[in-house]
């Protein structure tokens, strides 16, 4: 080998070393300190203590933390006359011994919310008001039970359409639109000073941002105090284009609310459609490949790297909007994708491996620190 060439790929070397020992010892929450709170989901083991490499990624990089599934209805409120803290508890606790901000997710959804919510006692539909009373119980055993300890929270969620139009959920059908409003207003006054935010999932589409930003001056004109609007992450290694996440970005500025970028992952596994957590059963029988089960490829790896790369300079660029950026999950090994829209199928949608080890799509986040 050529002399002048040996020094230089030892120098390369050697600055390589130095760049991973850097990456090492710099964290997320550091990073983006001065420009927005870095969150992630936390899983049940994370919140009984089980995953203890969840829970040192967690303590080491993020500021803030959002209930993954502890906090919705099924979970917290399994039965008419029962509710089931534990798990919630010892989230909330995380968070407080953590100094982290808290956010609960979600109060109102029209999944994982029992059977027997829309139902009376000898299994027939509820009406109207009889609905509307076992709504607000909950909200305000739930929200007032954590009332000046979660810091916010999302109270209802995904209740538009792509098309900018109010899904009929049951809680649509039996109460009409202002259960919109009647939940809004019950967190309102059962949580204390948290924060109110609407999340939902392909707000970079144009029709349903429109729909969003009908619904939220719709409830401050009726005296909801919404906070934000949660943009959730579900995104593609190819959609949606940054200039449609972008122009969503400055159309909720231009309405006078602040932005969260909420469940934030990057499916690199192939499938047809995108969104959230609305299961596409011909999708799921027909799509049951598991291409990369043992790892990813390197030029997949690369074009994960690169998107999370854009992704957080477009973040940068509208951080005066942003407030939180929060991953659905703290690594691979607990991400919701490993079994969604297909199960038991092998994903690495996030930015720290399954042993917990930061993925060179980390190394292409910090590098995109904000200047």
């Amino acid at each position: 080998m050529a002399p002048l060439l040996y020094k230089i790929l030892t120098f390369a070397f050697i600055a390589l070393l130095l760049l991973a020992g850097k990456t090492r010892d710099t964290t997320l929450k550091d990073t983006f300190k001065n420009d927005f709170l870095i969150g992630a989901a936390v899983s049940y083991d994370q919140a009984a203590g089980k995953d203890s490499v969840g829970i040192a990624l967690l303590d080491k990089h993020f500021s803030s933390i959002t209930s993954e599934n502890m906090l919705k209805w099924g979970p917290v409120h399994p039965e008419p006359d029962a509710y089931n803290f534990e798990l919630a508890d010892q989230f909330v606790q995380l968070g407080l011994e953590n100094g982290m901000f808290i956010v609960g997710h979600a109060l109102i959804w029209h999944q994982m919310t029992p059977r027997w919510v829309f139902e009376d006692t000898s299994g027939k539909p509820l009406g109207r008001d009889a609905l509307l009373r076992k709504m607000k119980e909950h909200i305000k055993t739930v929200a007032g039970r954590y009332r000046d300890k979660i810091d916010g929270w999302d109270v209802v969620n995904e209740a538009l359409n792509d098309d900018g139009s109010l899904r009929k959920s049951k809680w649509m059908k039996i109460i009409g639109e202002d259960y919109l409003y009647e939940a809004y207003a019950t967190a309102q006054e059962a949580s204390g000073d948290a924060e109110l935010y609407y999340n939902d999932y392909n707000l970079w589409k144009p029709a349903k941002r429109e729909g969003a930003i009908r619904l939220v001056k719709r409830l401050r004109a009726e005296g909801i105090a919404i906070a934000a609007i949660g943009m959730q992450g579900h995104y593609g290694l190819e959609y949606p284009s940054l200039t449609q996440i972008e122009e969503s970005l400055e159309a909720f500025d231009d309405l006078g609310v602040k932005v969260m970028i909420t469940e934030l992952d990057i499916d690199v596994l192939p499938r047809k459609s995108s969104g959230g957590a609305d299961l596409n059963e011909q999708e799921q029988n027909t799509q049951n490949a598991n291409p990369y089960p043992d790892g990813l490829p390197e030029e997949i790896q690369l074009q994960l790297a690169q998107r999370y790369a854009n992704l957080f300079a477009l973040f940068c660029k509208h951080r005066d909007k942003i407030v939180r950026v929060t991953t659905w999950g703290v690594a691979d090994h607990n991400s919701w994708l490993n079994n969604w829209p297909v199960r038991h199928r092998t994903n690495y949608p996030l930015l720290f491996d399954r042993q917990g080890k930061p993925k060179l799509a980390f190394e292409k986040v910090v590098g995109a620190a904000c200047k």
